[in-house]
């Protein structure tokens, strides 16, 4: 077997408490690598058509990558996905933590969990036995709550837990799951996912972690990054969102659902400002030496439980400016809120912003609200909303179905302001700022992830990061409102690289450019590889996912923007910028031909799936 791989999958059917594991060959493992391609892999093979993605036949993966717990800085994630009930498409999101690395050591690349347990049940892995048991006392438990039980219940402090709350247990369709209570995969409700299979938490504790091939070659590495920590300045000193008074100038920053420029607390909701004000510290993930997660506690007006971390720049946007909410104290007590329920704080901002436009536009009532003032800035309402979508109560059964059922159900024109694609909500940044990111989000299988798309500001001027696409061809600045064929050559590099990513699975943050990356495949697999098989291998993921959502009843027609994006925001530095909905549509097709896709539908032609090796994907995108 290839260095970095146990070579094994384990199989957990809930239904009828049957566990078994499935033997993955060196093959396999390079073709689709680990993480998002096993994802990808397993879900067109394995789901059928049309099935209720809250249902038993659903599958919930979690995934490894072969670079997963190796000493290497950025190797602490693992990947998870599902059917989306938030979508009904193709969902995964990576996570971080201690939780990957030691399900690693417990000797397993990867588990599929189907079926429902009739009773609340927990998975245990240890050194590679695993075992379900009764969890009818951690049910209605957070994170914290059951990962502590847990920890007392099998007598070892160390065991790493991913766990769900109420969020996910209610089925919350933007639930997500925790990895050692501050890490979170996020996107998609893959929380709701877990919490309908009646699936508390995987508890796992290892002691044997696989050789890599090369462990001098990966040494080196590892030094390098060390030896140039200083490129990770801004993320050691602040984590994410420490550039919010910049955002706010240059007009990234979502304010008031995406529809305003202008928000004067910026400042007040920055990263700097959570340093100088409630900050305790920062922590990391395994073998990380950046250190870049919050660490906040405070008593008055509300105690904030520092074991949930602090919020990161998509929490302080999406519940801050988006909401129109300046509170600093408050915004860190609904990160915890959400942390404990685990609700994705992105669609919960997005969700949110949209019901407070709803309001303002009476579309929603205080009739429709038990008497509350969803007002954008009413910091009150924002924080009663959380509880009560996590709960499913009053109002907040409409909002756990997310925006794009919200729309359907209020209707009133809201439907062009309901900022996700494909039932997705959207990540914290701007398309009419950034045109590549727009284009990314209408084309991610996952739909509006920032995560899975491009920074275009990046890549206008020279830098580290036009630097790393020179290998590729990319050879001069490409301008951030570009939507010619450069910029969709440049985004097509960039998800391939980033699916390379997700599958290893290697954090996104890291300055390691594609030749590295691919020197670090090789140091660990002991493969031969270079960055044309490196990239070919992104191709092919980005093209199965993109197979499940055309089975799954996707079209081309999905591949959009929110209305909002083709007009200008009302104030600041985008009050004349907007998306050009006919490049937009022009670029999205010049991509599926780059892709080998039809140009017209977006559907990956057959001679594509022969390329990538992987023909036996058009009986299963027609099954």
């Amino acid at each position: 077997m290839a260095g970095g791989y146990n070579g094994k999958l384990l199989w957990v059917n809930l239904s009828d408490g049957s566990l078994s594991t499935e033997e993955l060959s060196e093959l396999f493992c390079r073709r689709y690598l680990g993480g998002a391609g096993f994802v990808s892999y397993y879900l067109l093979k394995e789901v059928k058509r049309g099935i209720d993605p809250l249902g038993p036949d659903n599958k919930l993966i979690f995934a490894l990558g072969p670079v997963t717990g190796a000493a290497l800085p950025g190797s602490g994630r693992n990947c998870i996905g599902a059917k989306s009930p938030l979508t009904g498409g193709f969902a995964k999101a990576e996570v971080g933590g201690f939780w990957g690395a030691e399900l690693k050591r417990a000797g397993y690349d990867a588990i599929i969990v189907e079926g429902k347990a009739e009773r609340p049940v927990y998975l245990r892995i240890h050194d590679g036995e695993a075992s379900l048991h009764d969890a009818g006392h951690l049910w209605g438990k957070s994170p914290k709550e059951a990962q502590n039980s847990l920890r007392a219940e099998l007598g070892d402090e160390r065991i790493r837990v991913a766990a769900i709350g109420i969020g996910g247990e209610n089925q919350v369709r933007y639930a997500c799951i925790a990895n050692d209570l501050r890490n979170f995969a996020g996107r998609g409700g893959l929380g709701a996912v877990m919490g309908s299979k009646n699936l508390k938490a995987i508890a796992v504790r290892g002691h044997k972690m696989p050789a890599v091939a090369q462990p001098e070659k990966l040494k080196e590495y590892r030094t390098w990054l060390l030896e140039n920590i200083t490129l990770m300045e801004g993320f050691r000193k602040y984590g994410t969102g420490g550039a919010m008074e910049r955002f706010e100038a240059n007009g990234n920053l979502p304010i008031h659902n995406f529809r305003d420029g202008v928000f004067p607390d910026a400042k007040l909701i920055s990263a700097r400002t959570i340093k100088d004000t409630i900050r305790t510290g920062m922590e990391g993930c395994f073998a990380c030496p950046v250190r870049c997660k919050k660490v906040i506690e405070f008593t008055e007006p509300y105690p904030v439980d520092p074991d949930y971390g602090g919020p990161e720049y998509e929490t302080l946007a999406a519940l801050g400016s988006n909401c129109g909410v300046g509170d600093l104290k408050a915004l860190a007590k609904a990160n915890e809120l959400c942390s404990a329920y685990t609700l994705d704080t992105i669609s919960v901002g997005g969700t949110i912003a949209f019901a407070m436009e709803c309001f303002e536009k009476g579309l929603l009532t205080t009739g429709d609200t038990d008497g509350i003032e969803l007002k954008f800035g009413n910091v009150d309402a924002m924080l009663e909303m959380i509880d009560r979508i996590a709960r499913r109560k009053g109002i907040g059964e409409l909002l756990a179905q997310g925006t794009a059922r919200m729309a359907q159900e209020i209707g009133g024109g809201s439907q062009a302001f309901a900022m996700g694609v494909k039932g997705l909500e959207a990540g914290m940044h701007e398309p009419r700022l950034k045109a590549g990111l727009g284009l990314g989000f209408a084309l991610h299988p996952s739909g509006a992830d920032h995560c899975g798309a491009m920074h275009d500001e990046l890549f206008s001027a020279e830098g580290r990061d036009l630097e790393r696409m020179k290998s590729l061809g990319i050879l001069e600045p490409v301008p951030a409102d570009d939507l010619g064929p450069r910029k969709v050559s440049l985004l097509r590099y960039i998800q391939q690289g980033r699916s390379i990513g997700d599958s290893l699975v290697l954090c996104s943050f890291f300055p390691y450019d594609y030749q590295q990356v691919a020197g670090i495949i090789s140091a660990v697999t002991g493969w031969n590889t270079g960055v044309v098989e490196m990239m070919t291998t992104g191709r092919r993921i980005l093209t199965l996912a993109r197979l499940f959502n055309t089975r799954e009843g996707f079209t081309a027609s999905d591949d959009r923007l929110p209305a909002r994006f083709f007009s200008p925001k009302t104030g600041g530095a985008l009050s004349k910028s907007a998306i050009d909905p006919e490049k937009l549509e022009k670029a999205k097709h010049y991509y599926y031909l780059l892709m080998g896709w039809d140009r017209e539908t977006g559907v990956p032609l057959p001679e594509t799936l022969e390329e990538l090796d992987i023909p036996w994907a058009v009986e299963e995108a027609r099954a």
